[in-house]
């Protein structure tokens, strides 16, 4: 697991050094926009080159080709998703200073309502550097939300009341919920589930990390895992064994079917999954139907 976004779980809204950390690498691959650089992700953003680098240098392990695998990967599903008709509202949470919004928003313009949410603090953070850029609008939001409240404003159920429920919805989870342990991550994938199931068409996307048990003391967790970890003081949990294994987490969870996808599959994560890290990464992606 490398540099997500800090989980919507915590008892502070204090935004995570990786949040702005990750924000800034997203500026160094290509992938992001100069409106939503910060100097503070630019000073973190050095002490983290320098994590990564030793961690390459020692393990082998490219994080930066992780994170090209994870996000494009996404974006790929998100792409296809949107070209086949089945979505034209999205979701993002705990979306951090992730660039997607700008970047779809850009591409598909009023065809597609994005919204991007986050913990208060974060979402003040985005909405005004959004706000500063121009980008937000009827088809563009930032707002509040805590992905672990059952109801309320800052509920993802309140959040979702606010889009037509006649369009097809997706809701992504990028670099949050492998923060949870099982049992928060599945409230929160019923919850997901349960949301999506009010819409015409509903689909779930998150990247996880399929271990066998006896692996889990090895390689990425337990080197980068572990430091990761006691940087922003919190504990990274892989949640599956296997790729069937998630599959059948999600059936569990409510959704209508589920499939784990790995990046080698796709043309646009084909290469960074040829590189060790870029090969850790799996795209978890699930639908769901519309409750009668």
């Amino acid at each position: 697991m490398a540099l997500p976004q800090a989980p919507a779980a915590t008892a502070s809204d204090a935004i995570s050094p990786t949040a702005y950390a990750t924000g800034e690498l997203w500026q160094r691959l290509g992938l992001s926009h100069p409106a939503l650089s910060t100097a503070r992700g630019r000073r973190l953003d050095r002490v983290f080159r320098v994590l990564l680098g030793a961690i390459e240098r020692f393990s082998g392990v490219s994080m930066e080709a992780l994170m090209q695998a994870r996000h494009r990967g996404i974006d790929a599903q998100l792409s296809a998703a949107i070209d086949s008709g089945q979505v034209s509202q999205v979701i993002e949470i705990a979306a951090g200073l992730s660039p997607r919004g700008w970047r779809f928003g850009s591409r598909y313009g009023a065809a597609l309502t994005y919204v991007e949410t986050d913990l208060p603090a974060m979402a003040t953070l985005k909405r005004e550097l959004c706000e500063r850029a121009g980008w937000l609008g009827d088809h563009h939001r930032v707002v509040t939300l805590d992905a672990l409240a059952d109801s309320g404003p800052a509920s993802l159920a309140a959040v979702a009341a606010s889009l037509d429920p006649r369009r097809g919805t997706a809701i992504i989870t990028e670099g949050l919920v492998n923060y949870f342990d099982l049992p928060t991550a599945q409230r929160l994938w019923r919850r997901i589930a349960d949301t999506l199931g009010g819409f015409d068409h509903g689909v779930y996307l998150a990247d996880i990390y399929p271990q066998p048990p006896q692996q889990r003391l090895e390689g990425l967790y337990a080197g980068f895992g572990r430091l990761l970890g006691a940087f922003v003081k919190g504990r990274i949990s892989p949640h599956f064994s296997s790729a069937p294994h998630a599959v059948e987490s999600m059936m569990a969870a409510g959704f209508a079917e589920a499939e784990v996808i790995d990046p080698a599959q796709l043309p646009a994560t084909r290469d960074y999954a040829r590189i060790k890290g870029g090969d850790r990464v799996q795209i978890l992606q699930a639908r769901s139907r519309r409750r009668n």
